[in-house]
C-alpha cells in the first residue's frame, strides 16, 4: 500500500500529489505530469516506428497508461477544477491514449501489459516515480510485501507457479543426463585458426541455382496417428527422421505444409517429453488444440500471466514470448527432453532480451540432457539479412557466439577445404544443411494445392488528402536532397564527383532513418501511414465487390484505423465481416475466425497483419485483399499463406493495393526483389537478391536517388 509522509491531507490524497505543485501546473499547460506523459508517449511511439522496442521501451508504455488511468481518475474527482479545465485536461489524456492504442495495434505485444494481471516491474515503478518528480509531483513511499519469486538478472520479474514446485518436490533426484554425451577434443586443424561463422552465411547467399535446400530424410516409415488423421508423405518423412535419431531441425518449410503437426509427432517419435514450446500469444491456444488433437496421450498445459492454472505435470508445456520472461528462472531448471520454438524468426534480434531467454532457456536443456530434440519452426527465417540465421543457428547448438560448434566443426573439416578454395562455399552450405535444415515447398510436395498469385490494384489518391501525400513526400525528397548537397559540399574539399555519389545517397538515407523521430518533418514511416489511411475506404470498396462476386474474402491491414474505415464500409454496404485484432482475448478470437470459416453470411475477415499473420487458417477463402503494404517480404508472405496451405481447393490470388504515384509504388517493388533473398538461399533459386539491409532504408534510397536524377545532380 501507500504511504504518505506528510499531512493528513496528502495521506487522504494518496495518488494525488503535492498541492501547490498541482496548483501551479493547472496554470501552465507546459507543466505537470500530462506534458511529461506526452513526451513519453511520443517517444514510445517513434521507438515502434522504428522497430527498436527494447525492454525500457515497453516499460515506459506500461508506465505511461498507468499514469493516464490513475490522472483520469484524480482530475474527474478534482472539485476544484472548472467544468471546461476537467474538459481540456482530459483531452489531453484522451489524444495520449490514443497514441497509445494507436501504438499498442502497431506491435500487439504490447496489449499484454495493459492486462489487469500484468506484472508492474521494480523499472516501472522507478520510472513512476521518475516522471511524477518530473512534473512536480510529491512522490509516495510504497510499501508491498515481498512477492514469492526467483532472484532476477534482468529488471523483469520472475515466478514458480505452485504446479511447477510440487513437480520439482515430486522428482527431487533428477541428474543431468549424460549418457550419449561426446567428449570433446582439442583441435589442431587449419580450419580452425579461420573465422567461419561469415563464409558459412556467404555459403547460403552465394548458392547456385539448384543447390540443395533440404537434408537427405529418410522414407516415410509408420506413425502412430489418432484414428481419422493422416499425414502427407513430405510431414511423415521429418517424423521419420526424428524417429531415426536426428535431434536438430530447422523446419522452414513453406507456410501451409503443416509444421506444427510434424513437431508434435516429431517429439512423440523422440520421446522427448517434457517437452517445452515457445510460441507468438495470438497461436498459443491453436498449438494446445493442436497437440490434443495429434498426440492426445501427452496433456499439454498452456502458460497465461504467472501460470497459477498450468498443470505442473503436463508433456507439453507452451509459452508465448511475452510472459517468458517471468518463467525463463523455473523453464531452466525443468529438465527438458525437448524445445520447440515457434515462428523462429521471432528470435533473429540477437540483442533482445526474448531472444536472450530463448537461447538461455535452450542452453540449459542441452547441459542436462544428452541430444535432447531442438526445432526452430519458421516459414520465413530470412527477413532482411542472412544474418537472421545467426539466433536460430545458436539455438540449435550448431555454432555459439564466435564458432561452429563440434557436429558443424567436423562436418566442415572433413571436406578438407578452407574458405580459398573455390569449392568451400557449396560444401559448406552442405554440411550446414546436412544438421537439420528442412525446407520444402508447396509447389513440390503439395501438388494438390492450387498456385497463388499476387495481382497489383493501383488506385490513384484524388482530392485534398492526396495533394498533402504527394507534398509531404516532396518535402521529404527536398530534405534528402539538401542533406545530401551539404554533405556533399563538405567532403569535396576541391574535389569534382562525377554524377550521383551512391555511397554518399545511402549514409544520408541511413542518417535520415536514424533521425526519424526527432525529424520536425514528414518522415517514411508517418507518410507509408497517411497512405494507408488514404486507400483505406478504395481497399474496402473493391473487396466488398470481391466478395458480392467471388464469395469470402481476406481483407489484411497494418493501422487499426485502416481496420476502422473497412469495417465502416463493409457495414454501409451490408456485408457481415469479422474481425481478428491484435487486443481481442482468445475466446473472442476464436469466436471470430469461428464466424468467418464457419457462417456462409460472414463474406470478409479484416485481419491486423501482425494479429493474424500466423497461427490461422482461412483456407474456406481463396481471395485476399492487402489494404497496406508491409515492411518485410516476410510479413507479406505470412499474410497470403493463411489462405494458400493445406487444405485449399481453389487458386489464390492476393490483391496488393497500391497507391499509384507515390512511394507505395517503390516499396512494392522492394518487397518483390527481396523475395529473391528467400529464394536463393534458402531454395537454391537462380534469382537475384537486393542488398541485405531493411525496407526502410532502401525506401529511402531510391527516393533520393530519383530525386537527384530528376533534378539532374552532377
Amino acid at each position: 500500500m501507500f504511504v504518505a509522509r506528510g499531512t493528513q491531507r496528502r495521506q487522504q490524497g494518496a495518488r494525488r500529489t503535492a498541492p501547490r505543485a498541482q496548483g501551479r501546473a493547472r496554470n501552465q499547460d507546459d507543466r505537470g505530469l500530462i506534458p511529461q506523459l506526452a513526451r513519453a508517449v511520443r517517444e514510445v511511439e517513434s521507438a515502434v516506428e522504428r522497430r527498436s522496442i527494447a525492454p525500457s521501451t515497453r516499460t515506459k508504455f506500461q508506465v505511461i497508461a498507468l499514469l493516464v488511468r490513475e490522472e483520469r481518475a484524480r482530475i474527474k474527482g478534482d472539485t476544484e477544477l472548472t467544468e471546461g479545465r476537467r474538459g481540456e485536461e482530459l483531452k489531453r489524456l484522451d489524444g495520449i491514449a490514443t497514441i497509445l492504442a494507436q501504438t499498442a495495434a502497431r506491435d500487439t505485444t504490447l496489449f499484454s501489459l495493459l492486462a489487469e494481471d500484468a506484472v508492474v516491474t521494480d523499472a516501472a515503478k522507478n520510472l513512476i516515480r521518475e516522471i511524477k518528480t518530473a512534473g512536480g509531483l510529491e512522490v509516495l513511499i510504497e510499501e508491498e510485501p515481498e512477492p514469492e519469486v526467483v532472484e532476477s538478472v534482468v529488471t523483469e520479474r520472475r515466478v514458480v507457479p505452485q504446479a511447477v514446485r510440487a513437480r520439482q518436490l515430486a522428482n527431487p533426484f533428477l541428474v543431468p543426463d549424460f549418457s550419449a554425451a561426446r567428449r570433446s577434443r582439442p583441435r589442431d586443424s587449419e580450419l580452425a585458426r579461420w573465422e567461419l561463422l561469415g563464409p558459412l552465411f556467404r555459403s547460403f547467399e552465394q548458392a547456385d541455382g539448384g543447390a540443395p535446400a533440404c537434408m537427405a530424410l529418410p522414407a516415410p516409415g509408420p506413425v502412430r496417428l489418432p484414428e481419422g488423421l493422416e499425414l502427407m508423405a513430405h510431414q511423415s518423412r521429418l517424423v521419420a527422421a526424428a524417429a531415426a535419431g536426428h535431434r536438430t531441425f530447422l523446419l522452414a518449410d513453406e507456410p501451409g505444409l503443416g509444421k506444427t503437426a510434424q513437431a508434435l509427432l516429431a517429439a512423440q517419435a523422440a520421446n522427448a517429453y517434457p517437452l517445452l514450446v515457445v510460441v507468438p500469444n495470438v497461436v498459443k491456444t491453436n498449438w494446445a488444440r493442436e497437440a490434443e488433437r495429434w498426440t492426445p496421450r501427452h496433456p499439454a498445459t498452456v502458460i497465461h500471466g504467472d501460470g497459477d492454472s498450468i498443470d505442473g505435470f503436463a508433456d507439453i508445456i507452451i509459452v508465448n514470448y511475452e510472459v517468458l520472461d517471468r518463467h525463463v528462472g523455473w523453464l531452466q531448471d525443468l529438465r527438458f527432453r525437448g524445445m520447440v520454438v515457434d515462428e523462429a524468426h521471432f528470435i533473429k534480434n540477437k540483442t533482445s532480451q526474448r531472444s536472450q531467454h530463448v537461447l538461455d532457456v535452450a542452453e540449459s536443456i542441452r547441459a542436462h540432457t544428452a541430444r535432447p530434440l531442438l526445432m526452430a519452426l519458421t516459414g520465413t527465417p530470412l527477413i532482411n539479412d542472412i544474418d537472421d540465421f545467426r539466433a536460430i543457428w545458436q539455438f540449435l547448438g550448431w555454432i555459439d557466439e564466435k564458432k561452429p560448434l563440434a557436429a558443424l566443426m567436423d562436418s566442415l573439416e572433413e571436406t578438407g577445404l578452407t574458405p580459398l578454395d573455390p569449392g568451400f562455399f557449396p560444401n559448406a552450405r552442405r554440411s550446414v544443411i546436412e544438421l537439420g535444415i528442412v525446407r520444402r515447398r508447396k509447389v513440390d510436395v503439395a501438388a494438390d494445392i492450387p498456385e497463388r498469385r499476387i495481382a497489383d490494384i493501383p488506385v490513384e489518391l484524388d482530392g485534398e488528402l492526396g495533394r498533402s501525400i504527394r507534398e509531404a513526400e516532396a518535402e521529404l525528397a527536398r530534405r534528402l536532397v539538401e542533406k545530401y548537397e551539404s554533405a556533399l559540399a563538405t567532403r569535396r574539399e576541391g574535389a569534382v564527383v562525377d554524377g550521383i555519389d551512391h555511397d554518399l545517397v545511402r549514409r544520408v538515407a541511413g542518417w535520415e532513418r536514424e533521425d526519424s523521430d526527432s525529424s520536425t518533418g514528414e518522415n517514411v514511416f508517418g507518410l507509408m501511414r497517411r497512405i494507408g489511411q488514404a486507400k483505406a475506404s478504395l481497399a474496402a470498396d473493391y473487396t466488398a465487390q470481391l466478395a458480392r462476386n467471388v464469395g469470402k474474402v481476406v481483407f489484411f491491414a497494418k493501422h487499426v484505423d485502416v481496420m476502422d474505415v473497412a469495417e465502416q464500409t463493409f457495414a454501409k454496404r451490408g456485408l457481415k465481416y469479422s474481425s481478428i485484432r491484435g487486443d481481442q482475448t482468445p475466446r473472442v478470437r476464436e469466436k471470430n475466425i469461428d464466424a468467418f470459416v464457419n457462417d456462409p453470411d460472414v463474406a470478409v475477415v479484416v485481419c491486423s497483419l501482425t494479429a493474424a499473420g500466423v497461427g490461422l487458417n482461412l483456407q474456406v477463402a481463396s481471395n485476399v485483399v492487402l489494404a497496406e503494404l508491409s515492411w518485410t517480404a516476410a510479413e507479406q508472405t505470412q499474410a497470403i499463406d493463411r489462405v494458400h496451405r493445406i487444405g485449399q481447393g481453389d487458386p489464390v490470388t492476393a490483391w496488393r493495393v497500391i497507391a499509384a504515384q507515390t512511394v507505395d509504388t517503390r516499396i512494392a517493388e522492394l518487397i518483390d526483389a527481396k523475395a529473391g533473398l528467400a529464394a536463393r538461399a534458402l531454395d537454391g533459386s537462380d534469382e537475384d537478391i537486393v542488398s541485405s539491409v531493411d525496407l526502410q532504408l532502401e525506401a529511402l534510397v531510391t527516393m533520393l536517388t530519383d530525386a537527384l536524377e530528376a533534378a539532374g545532380t552532377s
